[in-house]
């Protein structure tokens, strides 16, 4: 599918302010670009932002690194794997191949590692966090003029969310900051040293990005926040996050409104009354719990208890929507013992998520955990992801069942030529596959009956 360009305060009609003199801007004369994304929604919009800027300069986008002349890494470095990914994927560009290009890492692991990434990859010309998008263009500029590295790695910023320009990769979902950072300190987690504080954007400016978006074709929205239930309005309005879920759904033209990461501290019951009451408000919560196991969630520092966690999943069952609920779990934290993994087992045996994102723990840089006693063995951790993920499995597969005969309404995403099948989403994030002799439903709302279940995935046909 072709990509929209969404331009909130520039045109890319006319030479791109700030493009260097002489330069041709024309997709002709272009220098050319390759991003490669890792991690969740969160950077996945920053690259969005990161495209924007690149391609109001003059540049242009190709889709791979053999035919660029810049290639950036866009990092997450919330687990060891991912970050260590990142180092191997730079190796690919040592030597001539390196050095015919310019290369950059930007995100997490470009904030982590610092200047130290030019020690382990000399070849590398850019390093820049996510704080340091909006400086993009200056940094470009250097490059530009001859200098050989550049860094932009300030976190000490209230300047976040939205670059002037943003390509849109989802033509029909648009990804929307609307809180930076965090503020918690969980002893396992990089985000506050990578992303900075927690950091707040106005009420009317996520207002005004949403009617914009809008008037380009969108329907969809998701709000984005590493803890993005902690939001607080920093405007007069005075806005706290379900109030500003309802305001985002009240504008006109906006059919689903989406939101992730909540923490469980600030879930509050005026969240689940939102959802209850504004249809628009989706019917999905990704409630991260990490553990079932109260010692270790002390241990983590999550600053809730199982109990208390519970209560909140309570709040979810007794609305009158029933919305799904999804989490996060990480095994192996140092020191979690047989009987602690069980009692993360038993959780997922009474909350019955929809689904789970679980991964085995990794010592992060400048993190506590990372100096606990008493690690987790490797072979143990893998068997207690391995028994996790297939009881997991067998909820999701007992869950999906119950929807047989029901219809919902999906959003169309893709198309499975090699089945005949189009792709969609429910309102609660369900991938719903189904059946249709339509010719184009791309982009367009369907009712579809639901005539098949497995783990991961619905199967139906389309009503009427």
């Amino acid at each position: 599918m072709a990509a929209r360009i969404d331009i909130p305060l520039a045109s890319l009609t006319a030479k791109p302010a700030g493009a260097p003199a002489g330069r041709d801007a024309s997709p002709a004369h272009a220098r050319s670009f390759y991003i490669e994304t890792f991690g969740c929604q969160m950077n996945a919009h920053d690259s969005e932002k990161v495209a924007g800027l690149l391609l109001a300069r003059g540049y242009r986008q190709v889709e791979s690194p053999e035919s660029a002349e810049m290639v950036l890494f866009n990092t997450c470095s919330i687990r060891e794997k991912a970050a260590q990914k990142v180092f191997t994927r730079l190796n690919d560009f040592r030597g001539p191949r390196g050095q015919s290009k310019i290369v950059g890492v930007l995100g997490c692991v470009a904030q982590q590692e610092g200047e130290r990434i030019f020690e382990r990859a000399p070849w590398v010309r850019m390093v820049c966090g996510s704080a340091s998008y909006r400086n993009l263009p200056e940094l470009l500029a250097e490059i530009e003029a001859g200098d050989t590295r550049v860094t932009g790695l300030n976190l000490d910023t209230a300047e976040t969310f939205e670059t002037e320009v943003t390509r849109r990769d989802n033509p029909f979902r648009a990804y929307l900051t609307v809180i930076e950072g965090c503020d918690y300190a969980c002893s396992y987690c990089v985000v506050p040293h990578t992303r900075g504080p927690q950091r707040s954007r106005a009420s009317d400016a996520v207002l005004d990005e949403v009617r914009h978006l809008v008037q380009n074709g969108f329907t969809e929205v998701q709000l984005l926040g590493q803890t993005v239930n902690s939001y607080r309005d920093p405007s007069a309005a005075g806005m706290n996050f379900a109030q500003l879920l309802r305001a985002v759904a009240a504008v006109v033209g906006i059919r689903r409104v989406r939101f992730t990461t909540s923490h469980p501290n600030d879930f509050t019951p005026e969240i689940v009354h939102a959802i209850d009451s504004t249809p628009a408000l989706c019917d999905h919560i990704h409630l991260p719990v990490q553990s079932g196991s109260n010692r270790v969630l002390k241990q983590m520092r999550r600053t809730y208890s199982r109990a208390e966690y519970l209560e909140k999943i309570e709040w979810i069952r007794a609305a009158q929507r029933r919305s799904s609920v999804t989490t996060d779990i990480i095994v192996g934290f140092p020191g979690e013992t047989d009987p602690e993994f069980a009692e993360t087992i038993s959780l997922l045996d009474e909350v019955k998520f929809d689904g789970v994102f679980a991964f085995k723990y990794s010592p992060r840089p400048n993190t506590t955990a990372k100096d606990m006693t008493d690690p987790v063995p490797e072979e143990v951790k893998s068997q207690r992801l391995a028994f996790l993920q297939q009881r997991q499995r067998e909820i999701q597969i007992s869950r999906n069942q119950t929807f047989l005969g029901s219809e919902f309404e999906v959003l169309v995403d893709g198309r499975h030529e090699s089945r005949g099948q189009w792709s969609g989403r429910t309102t609660s994030n369900r991938i719903v596959n189904f059946a249709s002799p339509a010719e184009n439903l791309l982009g367009q709302y369907c009712q579809v009956k639901i005539t098949g279940a497995g783990p991961n995935s619905l199967v139906g046909e389309q009503c009427g």
